[in-house]
């Protein structure tokens, strides 16, 4: 009786051991953690004010860093090493020891979004948090350690692809406004400078080069009466002019400028808010874990929405600066109406093409081919600055809506919205065909 007493003592504690040890994996697994992780750098962005171009760069090195280390550990996933343009290594981890990659991804994640914001104080409650949430899961200490330590090692070999995609050797330069009629000067209300006149420079991830998808160019300014570019300028007064509740709803849902000036009266203060990428970052998460996509599928849907919306901004931003075009705030204070606002605040760059429009269709493009393409959603993510949810048929349904919400806005006009979201779609398409992630 003793022996069969302690037989059945020790297949309890090894039965035991077992299921803990697969309750830990499952539990430490969980996509929430990197959700999570990607809402809290969002709002380490907003706090930092980056202009949209550059959010989009530290979305992009972000997930890849995640998505590394969770493809070292899945055979179903490939490297990007060889497939992005200039990555060349990255880290591995040990052989015959045992690691926990989503545990890993998840700290690469958070590590490369602390290395490429500024307000480090942020992230202190959410680490401490994270970390007890973890342990929670009963991982052991060994293997949290040396998945924490993958991690560093995987979002060193990020930060050091990084370096060379030309980012530090823009900064400072300012970019020197022409005289020529019907090209972009600085807008109401602050004048702001223009934003990254130099981002065509910065080295795609995955284009051949800024400008392999360049649109048509844009009509010539001629205001003469009746002639396309008259008419295009008088197609976005009249609508402002006429603007529907809804169509004043889509353009305030979709407005996602990170800096807004306000003034009242001699006082002037900003707002911010999260960026054009950061919005559809959110349309990641919250549609990844409406799908319940695990942390890999969740990852992957990461990985290729932040490269199709940095080569879009990259792609946006070449014509941008090379065609100069004026917003339809000068032409219609100039020459139609001096009293004349639009809805939403100007940005502070080109108009033609439009950004929303470029990176939304790239974006509707990637996502799609992780997540599928009828994917119907509530988008909740501008509650948090009082805007009511909005809801869609799919991602195509989102990208047209945020496209057209810049007419609506008064800050483009149409071509650079249609021709902007073809523009876009071909990035989106380039990046799926480019980037293989799954080995069957």
């Amino acid at each position: 009786m003793k022996k069969l007493f302690l037989f059945v003592l020790l297949a309890t504690v090894i039965f035991s051991c077992k299921k803990s040890n697969e309750n830990w994996q499952q539990a430490a697994a969980n996509p929430e953690f990197l959700r999570r992780t990607q809402l809290q750098l969002t709002e380490s962005i907003i706090h930092d004010i980056f202009a949209p171009p550059v959010s989009s760069r530290i979305y992009m090195y972000s997930a890849l860093a995640a998505y590394e280390a969770l493809a070292a550990g899945n055979t179903n996933y490939q490297s990007m090493v060889g497939q992005l343009r200039g990555f060349k290594k990255v880290a591995k981890p040990e052989t015959g020891k045992e690691y926990c990659y989503p545990v890993a991804a998840v700290h690469a994640y958070l590590t490369i979004g602390k290395n490429l914001t500024f307000a480090q104080e942020i992230y202190v409650d959410f680490e401490k948090k994270l970390e007890e949430d973890y342990k929670a899961t009963g991982i052991p200490s060994d293997v949290y350690e040396r998945s924490i330590a993958f991690g560093d090692s995987v979002a060193a070999s990020i930060m050091n692809y990084s370096k060379g995609d030309n980012y530090k050797q823009t900064r400072g330069f300012r970019y020197t406004v022409t005289q020529k009629k019907g090209t972009w000067v600085p807008t109401p209300p602050a004048y702001i400078d223009a934003a990254e006149p130099y981002w065509s420079k910065i080295r795609p991830a995955t284009l051949d080069t800024s400008s392999q998808f360049m649109p048509p160019k844009p009509y010539e300014y001629d205001m003469t009466k009746g002639g396309k570019y008259y008419d295009m300028v008088m197609d976005v007064y009249n609508t402002i002019n006429n603007l529907t509740e809804e169509q004043r709803n889509i353009a305030n849902f979709w407005d996602c400028n990170p800096f807004k000036m306000n003034i009242t009266g001699h006082a002037m203060f900003a707002t911010k808010k999260v960026s054009p990428g950061g919005h559809w970052m959110a349309i990641v998460t919250q549609t990844s874990r409406q799908l319940k996509a695990d942390i890999y599928q969740t990852s992957e849907a990461y990985l290729l929405t932040s490269m199709a919306i940095f080569d879009g901004f990259i792609s946006c931003w070449d014509e941008k600066y090379r065609s100069i075009k004026v917003r339809p705030e000068t032409v219609i204070n100039e020459v139609v109406d001096k009293n004349w606002q639009p809805v939403l605040q100007t940005p502070p760059f080109p108009e033609y093409t439009s950004g929303h429009s470029v990176i939304s269709g790239a974006a509707e493009v990637a996502l799609s081919s992780v997540l599928g393409n009828s994917v119907a959603f509530a988008d909740s993510s501008e509650m948090q600055y009082g805007l009511p949810v909005r809801n869609f048929k799919s991602y195509k349904d989102a990208a047209e809506e945020a496209s057209i919400s810049r007419l609506y806005g008064g800050i483009h006009f149409r071509p650079a919205l249609d021709l902007g979201l073809e523009q876009g779609r071909k990035v989106g398409g380039w990046v799926i065909t480019k980037v293989k992630t799954r080995k069957k």
